[in-house]
């Protein structure tokens, strides 16, 4: 009687396997809610060296595909899909965690982490992203987006959308985004006190190199809308943005940041 017991335990846990394999749903869906304002902000790309996973030659469904060995000057056109609920959570290539609603992408043959600018030709609206996963493995398309992503492409009615991939890097978008007069520009100061207004900021991450923080604060500073401030304090350069006076907005900002590859940032007072 133990083993009939057993056995008919067996096959119901094998015919759950059987109806979902490493995933909770045997398809996808759409999320129960839309993305918040700070997860529609575009990944901040940063020189990365690529990851430990994800990036040999690889074989689906009995096609073998390579990783381009770099990303400089790609570009692309072609149908892009999206992925959502069903892999939200799991494991991407490169041993991250898929969340739909960070601005993400998967590709078939990019090294990653690769960033890249996607416009929808359809309507111009674009958006960046970072690559972090493989797929999709359609014939016919050429990229698949974090849910947020297509959000903001304005292309989840269709599903799919005509675009145009190209590389981006840091450098690129800090010479292609210099504040206009009417923009916030980053200011960098020894003593924030003596500029900035007391208040409640996000310091994003702290370096010796002096460069690499002003190229990262004014990213930031253009794609957050907020002044971007570099208190330098024996040799280190500490990138911090605000202040923030809706508590809203700087929790979601801080999850953002968290997202978008800056694990580290943490909420302070000056």
């Amino acid at each position: 009687m133990k083993y009939l017991k057993f056995i008919v335990l067996s096959l119901l846990i094998n015919a759950c396997s059987s109806q979902t394999g490493r995933y909770q749903q045997k398809n996808d869906s759409t999320p129960t809610r839309k993305p918040y304002s700070s997860e529609l902000q575009d990944a901040i790309p940063r020189d990365e060296d690529h990851s430990r996973g994800g990036n040999k030659n690889y074989q689906v469904r009995g096609k073998h595909y390579q990783v381009l060995k770099s990303a400089d000057n790609f570009k692309q056109t072609g149908i892009a899909s999206w992925y959502g609920k069903k892999f939200h959570g799991h494991l991407t290539s490169n041993g991250e965690i898929y969340n739909m609603y960070s601005m993400s992408a998967a590709h078939k043959n990019l090294p990653l982490p690769t960033y890249l600018k996607v416009i929808n030709n359809a309507n111009n609206k674009s958006v960046i992203v970072r690559v972090n996963d493989r797929g999709p493995f359609h014939q016919s398309r050429i990229i698949d987006l974090s849910y947020s992503a297509a959000y903001k492409l304005d292309m989840l009615k269709i599903g799919t959308a005509n675009v145009t991939i190209t590389t981006v890097t840091q450098a690129s978008l800090t010479k292609a985004s210099l504040p206009t007069p009417t923009q916030v520009a980053p200011i960098s100061v020894i003593d924030t006190k003596s500029i900035f207004p007391a208040g409640k900021y996000i310091q994003v991450f702290a370096t010796r190199n002096k460069i690499q923080a002003q190229k990262t604060a004014t990213a930031l500073s253009m794609l957050y809308q907020k002044n971007a401030v570099l208190p330098e304090k024996k040799g280190i350069y500490r990138v911090q943005i605000g202040p923030f006076s809706n508590t809203n907005e700087l929790e979601n900002t801080l999850e953002n940041l968290k997202q978008q590859g800056y694990p580290n940032a943490f909420k302070r007072t000056n």
